[in-house]
């Protein structure tokens, strides 16, 4: 099994916007840590509804202003035309050339999606408004979205995106790449070609990993969450496990071809470094 094999390879990091002074003084600090891997972009997540909006554009500001490219998250649910219009232009002024263009999660108490339903009709809003400026990076989801109905109906409308004009694709993290290497060769099958960059959680807190897994369908294999469990509260064994088990499971996937690594950095910079550290190259 060799995916993905034409693709450059290409690391990235991805960070949520601060939301104090102290958080956005550490993420300078994780960002100049994380250079060391020469990351291709640093991502910013959007928070549902643009609940985030003005954080993530001023971290995203901070980034472009480092030298270094920023890929703003924008999610459309719940959004209008005009305001996704008004945040593309501002991108465009700072200089921004990514983007990963997502539905995002509909806000508590709100009925109706809004003018958007889907990520596709997103990727296809931006490229109408904005042409080719914008390398627009989609998500993709190796164990099936959790809304999906089945992995097919999953399929199909990831070849949306891809159709609406996505350029590449960040997954859903995963602990087994077994399940990644079915999901590349279901897209080959299915004439989708575009690289597809698997999303790499480092495992620092597992009850927060399993809370975040709850939510978004990542699967935790059986034996990976009972030796986790066994642990307890001893985080140092917690953690060094899980760079154990994530440099393993990294060093597969760039070995089986995999287009590089999109680094779920929670920003904190040791967990992706120490990983980072334990690969070789082919």
């Amino acid at each position: 099994m060799d995916s993905q094999k034409k693709y450059p390879r290409h690391f990235s990091c991805e960070f949520f916007p601060p939301k104090t002074e102290a958080g956005a003084a550490n993420l300078v600090t994780v960002q100049a840590q994380l250079e060391r891997i020469n990351p291709d972009f640093f991502s910013v997540t959007f928070g549902a509804g643009g609940s985030t909006r003005d954080k993530t554009m001023e971290a995203v500001v901070a980034i472009q202003r480092s030298g270094r490219q920023a890929a703003p998250h924008l999610s459309c649910v719940a959004s209008t035309k005009d305001s996704i219009r008004k945040v593309l232009r501002s991108y465009q002024e700072q200089g921004v050339a990514k983007i990963v263009a997502l539905r995002g999660d509909m806000p508590s108490g709100m009925l109706s999606a809004g003018e958007f339903r889907y990520a596709n009709e997103l990727v296809e809003f931006i490229r109408a408004e904005t042409g080719d400026h914008f390398e627009i990076h989609v998500a993709a989801y190796p164990e099936v979205h959790p809304q999906a109905g089945n992995g097919e109906d999953d399929l199909i409308n990831f070849k949306r995106k891809v159709d609406a004009g996505a350029n590449a694709a960040i997954t859903q993290y995963f602990y087994t790449a077994e399940a990644y290497f079915a999901f590349i060769d279901a897209c080959e099958k299915q004439g989708i070609d575009l690289p597809i960059i698997p999303g790499i959680m480092p495992i620092n807190n597992y009850t927060q990993l399993s809370r975040f897994s709850e939510m978004c369908g990542a699967e935790i294999p059986r034996w990976l969450r009972k030796r986790l469990e066994a642990f307890g509260d001893d985080r140092e064994s917690i953690q060094a496990l899980g760079i154990e088990v994530v440099s393993e499971l990294c060093q597969r996937l760039l070995d089986h071809g995999a287009p590089g690594l999109h680094f779920y950095t929670m920003n904190q910079s040791a967990p992706t470094l120490r990983i980072f550290d334990n690969l070789h190259s082919d």
